[in-house]
């Protein structure tokens, strides 16, 4: 194959993105259920770690990758860029100017979080490796017929505006202030939820009552269920039926990597030089996560733990790794603010768009102002499947358990008073209020928090095993 090629239409990915789901819950809330509370914090959101109001002046560190042109590529005679070739995937190639994008990304995050950048031939393994693994994935995706719509990415685009305190038509002019090209932001984000959607298609698990039932009962489920852990780790990861000489081959590497730390060397920049784990590029950190939360080997040994301790190396099916607890915080009794809600929501439609839906939601709260019963207009015309047959009742809910934009409109509303229509990332919706109380919730958020936490763990477990076959099965060759 040639060295060089007319460079593809290719928007590199955001540093800090996280996969998004393709569609939500027809429904206000995110969820009685693990999966519906969870698709929220799977939508892209490229500040996720940060304050919401916080967010623009972090797109740059954030989306160097998508700004970045191609760095080092040459021009034909016609003036369009000539590309090398990174790696050869399957029947794609991974380019010389994405993994230059992707590295500028990297690098502006590294700087951003004050770490020191590793040498640049094992930064350019670490990020070449996660595009190739990138590739794999969106190859997959393209045969099987993953297609990401204009409104799937419309909708997406709402919610990371709305979760940054800006306007979705002030967000262009937010990136552009930022040097970031709104059309190739949005095909990264598009990118990344047909990923998402392509792991939800591959990587299913099953979670049944009993298993939640004995998770609660277990030390897991008790009274320190709510303390959280602030974890970061290292893999060194070994192939599916790795020999007795692979495995210990990553021992070995793994305890020489623990040691480094023990002597001070930083976790981050170790994770970021060395790690094969998905968040390596993060410096390793897993973030702020409740003990149910955390991967099934690393629970024994975490709750073992003071802050600063690093456990002894933990085998698990991807590899052998090196824990290390940052921090822990809380573990009191969770008291929230309830709402009794009544609502009704229309969606816009290939007939109806998004003006006349609005139209049509003020008139049906008209009908209702003039002595209509709520409860039969929801019942006839409310699109959320879950409470129209209730005449529109989601009963008592938490404010931090709906869709933002809808609770920002429910949370000015006298009682019994009817809304004005409120748009959220669902549709237009009126609703009501009849009533508010303060609850403990600590049983139903153990329960959910455990539902969420256990499908959450078994879909990591399962997502990095899945990687590893795919990558397995790939015909990769690396021209750098």
């Amino acid at each position: 194959m040639a060295q060089a090629c007319r460079a593809r239409r290719h928007a590199g990915r955001c540093v800090g993105l996280s996969a998004g789901h393709a569609e939500g819950p027809d429904k206000p809330w995110r969820g009685r259920q693990g999966d519906d509370r969870a698709w929220y914090a799977r939508l892209p959101q490229p500040m996720s770690s940060l304050p919401k109001r916080a967010a623009p002046a972090m797109l740059l560190a954030v989306c160097l990758a998508v700004v970045a042109g191609p760095v080092g590529a040459q021009l034909s005679d016609d003036g369009e860029f000539l590309d090398g070739i990174a790696a050869v995937v399957n029947d794609g190639v991974v380019l010389t100017s994405e993994l230059d994008q992707e590295l500028a990304g990297v690098r502006a995050s590294i700087r951003a979080q004050g770490l020191r950048s590793p040498p640049s031939a094992e930064l350019e393994k670490q990020v070449l490796e996660r595009l190739v693994l990138r590739e794999i994935q969106l190859q997959r995706a393209s045969r099987l017929g993953i297609e990401i719509s204009d409104e799937q990415v419309n909708r997406a685009l709402g919610f990371v505006a709305q979760q940054n305190g800006v306007e979705l038509s002030d967000l262009p002019d937010v990136l552009a202030e930022q040097g970031i090209e709104y059309a190739r932001y949005r095909e990264e984000l598009r990118a990344q939820i047909e990923l998402d959607t392509l792991r939800q298609r591959d990587v299913r698990v099953f979670l049944n009552p009993r298993e939640v039932d004995d998770f609660l009962r277990g030390a897991e489920g008790g009274e320190e269920a709510n303390r959280e852990y602030l974890v970061s780790h290292i893999l060194i990861g070994t192939p599916l039926n790795a020999t007795a000489g692979q495995r210990e081959a990553a021992r070995e590497r793994a305890d020489r990597l623990r040691e480094r730390v023990l002597e001070g060397e930083s976790f981050a920049e170790l994770a970021i030089a060395y790690s094969e784990a998905q968040n390596a590029l993060q410096g390793g950190s897993l973030g702020w996560r409740k003990r149910n939360a955390l991967p099934t080997a690393f629970v024994a040994h975490v709750i073992q733990l003071e802050p600063g301790d690093v456990a002894e190396l933990i085998t698990t099916g991807s590899g052998v790794n090196v824990v290390r607890l940052d921090e822990t915080r809380g573990g009191d009794a969770i008291i929230q603010e309830q709402w009794e809600l009544k609502h009704i929501l229309l969606q816009p439609n290939e007939i109806r768009d998004d003006d006349a839906t609005r139209g049509e939601i003020a008139e049906i709260r008209e009908q209702i102002l003039a002595g209509e019963s709520f409860g039969a207009l929801a019942r006839a015309y409310s699109a959320d499947p879950g409470s129209a047959g209730e005449g529109g009742m989601l009963g008592w809910v938490s404010p931090e358990d709906l869709d933002p934009a809808f609770a920002a409109g429910v949370a000015e509303l006298e009682s019994d008073e009817i809304s004005e229509p409120i748009r959220s990332s669902f549709g237009w919706h009126i609703a009501q209020r009849s009533g508010t109380r303060m609850q403990d919730v600590s049983e139903d958020v153990r329960r959910r928090r455990a539902e969420l936490a256990l499908r959450e763990r078994k879909v990591q477990e399962e997502t990095q095993l899945w990687l590893q076959r795919l990558r397995a099965e790939a015909f990769v060759e690396y021209k750098k």
